[in-house]
């Protein structure tokens, strides 16, 4: 690990102060997760490591009528048993999927939501696009993206709790590059799908940090998470899906269904929700809306299997946010 400084400081606005105008100057520290591996390794070589863990403001949960507003600072093992969350089972049930109490208990939302791709070439040292998407299209590929890999990027989002938040109509707030510049937007605004070296796979800029994540009231949203796993554990998941729906007099009268695990970023289904919108959820409309999730499915030469997975990510979670049995273990 290269040698570094640390700043530990206590105000939102002190921490986006001392981070850098350069990408690879600094870098944001919460739990520690992710970043520390990836020093470690020499992939990212900051001079500067900025910790936002004594920042009070960006810590705890709060609920009121608007909604629940989650401080990105707060770790995850908190959002488990916060009973503001109970009408968000989605968000739950994605971080139970991440079957560690070390990385529940250590892990914080804000770096979850901008933790690094796993997409093993980047984590050789062979850059986030993998000399222009060229090795993952050439080797090895099977976990890789399913969906938006037309370009040089080929790796999956990370995040496992993107999907739920995203479906569930959450925000997040950015402040920076200026201490006083504050922007509040959709969380899926917060993924870009990388098109040159040097761009990451955030919007976030330099001296930008999120803050904090608002999510609406639930009201009468279903919602849920269903992630396919190889095995039990901590590794990611090779599919996942995020559903949220309204339902009146038996009928789906809204619904969003976002997918983890398959595309650069979280990945928005529009036509799994238009597919099971003015109908029930049962087997056969869980199906069909599974079916039409991967209906522009574009898999590589190894990965066609997640074309499958990804239509029983979304099937099973549409099936478990209605309460219903998925079928699944």
């Amino acid at each position: 690990m290269k040698a570094f400084r640390y700043a530990s400081p206590y105000a939102e606005h002190d921490v986006v102060a001392l981070l850098g105008d350069r990408r690879s100057a600094s870098e944001v520290l919460a739990g520690g997760t992710d970043l520390v591996s990836l020093m470690k390794q020499m992939i990212v070589t900051p001079e500067l490591v900025v910790s936002v863990t004594r920042v009070d403001s960006m810590r705890g949960i709060q609920a009121d009528s608007g909604g629940v507003t989650i401080g990105a600072a707060t770790t995850l093992d908190e959002l488990l048993d916060s009973p503001h969350l109970d009408d968000y089972q989605a968000v739950k049930q994605a971080i139970r999927g991440i079957g560690s109490m070390q990385l529940q208990c250590q892990g914080t939302l804000g770096g979850e939501l901008c933790q690094r791709p796993r997409c093993w070439y980047f984590r050789r040292g062979q850059g986030l696009l993998a000399e222009q998407g060229r090795l993952v299209a050439e080797g090895e590929n099977r976990y890789h993206a399913i969906f938006g890999n037309a370009g040089p990027a080929k790796f999956v989002s990370a995040s496992r709790v993107a999907p739920a938040l995203i479906a569930l109509g959450a925000r997040v707030r950015v402040i920076g590059p200026a201490p006083t510049d504050e922007t509040v937007m959709p969380v899926e605004f917060l993924y870009r799908t990388p098109k040159q070296e040097g761009q990451r796979e955030t919007i976030l800029e330099p001296r930008q940090i999120v803050t904090h994540v608002h999510i609406p009231p639930a009201q009468e949203s279903a919602n849920a998470t269903y992630e396919v796993h190889r095995s039990a554990g901590p590794e990611d998941p090779l599919t996942a899906a995020a559903a949220a729906l309204t339902i009146h007099g038996g009928m789906v009268q809204q619904a969003r269904i976002v997918l983890g695990q398959v595309a650069p970023t979280p990945w928005i289904s529009d036509e799994a929700a238009q597919s099971i919108l003015g109908h029930p959820v049962n087997e056969q409309t869980a199906l069909d809306a599974g079916h039409a999730a991967v209906s522009h499915a574009t898999p590589l030469s190894d990965n066609r299997y997640k074309v499958q997975l990804a239509r029983v990510s979304v099937q099973r979670a549409i099936l478990l946010a209605a309460g219903l049995e998925t079928g699944g273990f």
